[in-house]
């Protein structure tokens, strides 16, 4: 017989085994829009798919403001991380966190994923083969 859940007991999330969502923050481009984010997408897929990562989620925010904290999206991924429904954020490349002119912030970002138990992952060929500490 099985016992059920003590009601004072918060239900523990489930996650899929490397639970990854996929974040995409593109400018949209002025010779072809779009082109960045649809390429963000499918070395995310890729990415996710190479590293044996299940992406649950993917979120697509608006180019603009360079805080992330200031966009919905960003705010989605740390719901995520906070909640310990996600393991992993992939993202294309590090500026879609923040721009290289506000490097602080993409930082302060990093380590707050980290201190959540959540990595960052890049797509882009240089950088694909780290995670956000700059480890194998």
């Amino acid at each position: 017989m099985t016992t059920p859940p003590h009601p004072c007991t918060a239900p523990t999330a489930t996650r899929p085994a490397h639970a990854a969502v996929l974040y995409i923050c593109a400018a949209p481009g002025t010779l072809i829009p779009g082109l960045a984010a649809q390429r963000a997408e499918t070395e995310g897929h890729a990415y996710a798919r190479d590293h044996g990562l299940t992406i649950t989620e993917t979120i697509n925010d608006p180019y603009g403001p360079p805080d992330p904290c200031r966009r919905p999206g960003w705010r989605r991924v740390r719901e995520l991380a906070e909640t310990g429904a996600i393991d992993t954020v992939i993202a294309r490349w590090p500026s879609s966190i923040a721009p290289d002119q506000a490097s602080e912030l993409r930082h302060r970002e990093i380590a707050w994923l980290r201190d959540h138990g959540t990595r960052l992952h890049y797509t882009w060929e240089p950088l694909a083969t780290t995670d956000n500490d700059g480890t194998s």
